[in-house]
């Protein structure tokens, strides 16, 4: 029986999910996650999992970086994209990124059960506007970041996340329930693992992956 993980915040689309995967296996056994740091305790405590259907929007998730972070740790996990956006823009990103698969959230169960079918035999499935449309892929400077960005570990990827969204070194300690010099010392790990040479080159670098 295969295992599928879902890593949505709205519980309403989580049951829409288990609904179709059910509807395909119904001896499934699926696990669930409503935020960041849940999907990757998840995987963690689910290492034979099959499948892992991800929301890009959930709460500690910003642009691409949990995508990358997945794939560069768990490259033998299969992860479809699940969202509420549906330009193609974003969804050859998520392509170039390593998704094996991408369903808008528009998309109905028949279309989701096929969507799940596919890549669980092993062929990725993208909207057939996606795989034809002439939108330019990720370039290679962005997948360059995203090669670096994957070797942040969550604690990082979060200082970092919180960097970009302006805060100070002593206000990202407080939220962290950490000390001010453990954030200076993610910080320097960051600088280092980016090849930046300062916090605003590496905002900078986050914000080309969609870190907001």
């Amino acid at each position: 029986m295969p295992t599928l993980l879902i890593a949505d915040d709205h519980p309403l689309f989580r049951d829409a999910l288990r609904t179709a995967v059910l509807r395909v296996w119904p001896d499934a056994v699926i696990h669930e996650a409503e935020h960041v740091d849940g999907v990757y305790q998840l995987i963690e405590q689910c290492a034979e999992a099959d499948l892992l259907l991800l929301d890009l929007s959930m709460p500690g998730s910003t642009g691409f970086d949990p995508l990358v972070h997945i794939r560069a740790r768990h490259p033998q996990l299969p992860v479809v994209i699940v969202s509420g956006h549906d330009d193609l823009h974003t969804m050859r990103r998520a392509m170039d990124h390593g998704a094996m698969g991408y369903i808008p959230k528009s998309s109905d169960l028949a279309t989701i059960g096929q969507a799940l079918q596919a890549v669980l035999d092993g062929d990725p499935w993208f909207l057939p506007q996606a795989l034809e449309s002439s939108v330019a892929s990720a370039n290679q400077q962005e997948q360059d970041v995203a090669a670096r960005m994957a070797e942040l570990t969550p604690q990082q990827a979060k200082v970092l996340q919180m960097a970009v969204a302006g805060r100070l070194n002593k206000q990202i300690a407080h939220d962290l329930g950490t000390s001010e010099a453990t954030v200076k010392a993610h910080m320097s790990a960051i600088l280092r693992k980016l090849g930046a040479t300062n916090r605003t080159e590496a905002v900078s670098m986050a914000h080309r992956l969609g870190v907001r």
